[in-house]
């Protein structure tokens, strides 16, 4: 077809490109190889999401689905949500009898056993686990083998973390992932003689690093370390490492607290002592420092991101943040007084139980297909064309996610900088399967971590130990998970966000469960409010 004919197709110039690019190459379509069905023959292929809606179904057929089906005109999409948000937003509800929330799994796996199953599944890294037990996917690997499918250069992260949760068998694949790395300014260390972090260090190490290189007082303090780009409290960076160790606050059921164990009493110390000893930036100097701003009469270029400002040795944050430093080194000249941050990369720090796994990792799009799917050819054929070499090296031009084949993961802009850093780990094994089911069953368990936040507020001020907080915070959070709410009908929900999916993010992370998707400010900053207020 001529690049006229396709314009007049009225497509967005997004999905243009990706034609022309199938056009120039014409591998798209061919890389299915010689099984392929019959192209006259009309046939449907049925995809199943976890939740789906008006607004989220053209989204999906964007991302996914436009391009194949125009090389593939005698193939009809069907896009199936397990879950409606019109049904959950619309659904009329009473104080006296909140809406019962539908149990994502078992919705999932009705639409894939029931009358008319899907054929191809589209599922979060958390459920892999549960539906390769179930056998309910089939397995990839005679397919990959048979059709030769090359997988040699997908990047460790995608496929060894798949295969871990496959008992090394490939049941699922992803075009696409996020991960985060360690960032780390390069002057401060090479000014104070400290050799810099390197790929697979330890959390005490790093630690041990920020202690060395946090220096000076009052306003020129240059602090060691931050989990997160935005300034944060002990409180919600003890929820990210005890994450990151694989730490749980309540067991599989949700009918036991586990913080009063050494592990967490340990983790809590940890992140205390660095408060104390100013090696992170607490809210306090975040305040003073938008107060100076503010008396000078100018305004914050950097949204009070320390890192990029030369105040932060070493920040932990997602693989977008290095398009915002593109920014930053682009506009340097623009920004009075200002130096742009000499910067590298390495993997975030890992625990000693489990040094080749890192958290933050997200594999959000696996694509698998259906144990009783009714057309399971073509489905193979989707996730081949959505995974080959070609849509990787059209995907390589997002901003907001890494493709999985090594060969087109480039760094951003030209920039210089170990991109290995976020493809070296494996994501952590899922805590838990059953998350949701608890948050559907017992409403009130935001008020644990309610309890969390304020007894974390006596520690802080020197009120309660941290064993006395743990010891009462196991007391009060055994009584909620046994029914027993603080804070009458309702619970005590009243400090979290309303929306619904920042309070499903944060039970997540509270449990050990949050893995990371791609971010915008926006999003960080509205996880973060649901998990900390």
């Amino acid at each position: 077809m001529k690049p006229n004919n396709m314009i007049k197709t009225g497509l967005s110039k997004w999905v243009k490109t990706g034609m022309a690019l199938t056009m120039v190459t014409g591998t798209l379509a061919a890389c299915s190889g010689s099984n392929t069905p019959s192209d006259a023959e009309n046939r449907v292929l049925r995809i199943g999401v976890l939740y789906g809606g008006s607004d989220s179904e053209p989204y999906f057929r964007q991302q996914y689905t436009d391009i194949y089906e125009y090389n593939h005109p005698n193939i009809k999409f069907e896009i199936v949500g397990a879950i409606n948000y019109e049904d959950q937003r619309f659904q009329s509800t009473s104080p006296d009898e909140p809406a019962k929330q539908p149990d994502p799994y078992e919705k999932m796996k009705e639409m894939m056993t029931g009358q008319n199953p899907v054929d191809l599944v589209v599922i979060d890294y958390s459920m892999l686990r549960k539906f390769t037990q179930d056998n309910l996917l089939q397995p990839l690997d005679p397919l990959i083998a048979k059709d030769k499918f090359d997988l040699s250069d997908y990047v460790p992260t995608v496929i060894d973390g798949i295969k871990a949760l496959g008992d090394n068998q490939v049941f699922a694949l992803t075009p696409s992932f996020t991960s985060s790395a360690l960032y780390y300014n390069k002057k401060i260390f090479a000014d104070l003689g400290v050799e810099p972090p390197t790929d697979k260090m330890e959390w005490s190490e790093v630690f041990a690093k920020a202690r060395q290189v946090a220096n000076g007082e009052g306003e020129d303090r240059t602090f060691g370390f931050m989990l997160n780009r935005w300034s944060s409290d002990p409180y919600s960076d003890v929820q990210n490492y005890a994450n990151a160790l694989q730490l749980k606050m309540w067991d599989d059921k949700a009918e036991n607290m586990m913080v009063n164990s050494e592990q967490w009493i340990k983790a809590t110390e940890q992140i205390v002592s660095l408060y104390d000893e100013k090696i992170v930036p607490n809210q306090e100097f975040m305040n003073q420092m938008y107060e100076k701003i503010s008396n000078e009469g100018g305004s914050d270029p950097f949204y009070g991101d320390l890192f990029v400002q030369g105040k932060v040795a070493m920040m932990v944050s997602d693989s977008t943040y290095v398009n915002e430093l593109k920014k930053f080194s682009d506009n340097a000249a623009s920004i009075s007084n200002f130096e742009m941050v000499d910067w590298d990369i390495v993997t975030v720090p890992t625990s000693p139980n489990n040094p080749s796994a890192g958290g933050n990792i997200g594999l959000s799009q696996l694509m698998g297909i259906n144990a009783k799917a009714q057309n399971a050819a073509d489905a193979w054929e989707f996730i081949k064309f959505s995974n080959s070499k070609e849509w990787a090296k059209l995907k390589s031009r997002s901003n907001y996610e890494l493709v999985a084949r090594k060969e087109f993961l480039l760094p951003v802009g030209g920039m210089s900088y170990n991109i290995d850093a976020f493809t070296l780990l494996t994501p952590l094994p899922p805590a838990t399967t059953n998350m949701d089911n608890i948050y559907s069953e017992k409403p009130n368990i935001w008020e644990v971590s309610n309890i969390g936040y304020q007894l974390f507020e006596n520690i802080r001020d020197g009120s309660k130990t941290v064993a006395e907080a743990m010891a009462e915070w196991e007391t009060r959070g055994n009584a909620i998970l046994q029914g027993q709410s603080e804070s009458g009908e309702g619970g005590g929900v009243a400090r979290f966000s309303d929306d619904e999916e920042a309070k499903r993010k944060a039970l997540e992370a509270a449990s050990g469960e949050a893995e990371a998707e791609p971010a915008t400010e926006a999003t960080e900053e509205t996880t973060e409010q649901a998990t900390t207020e």
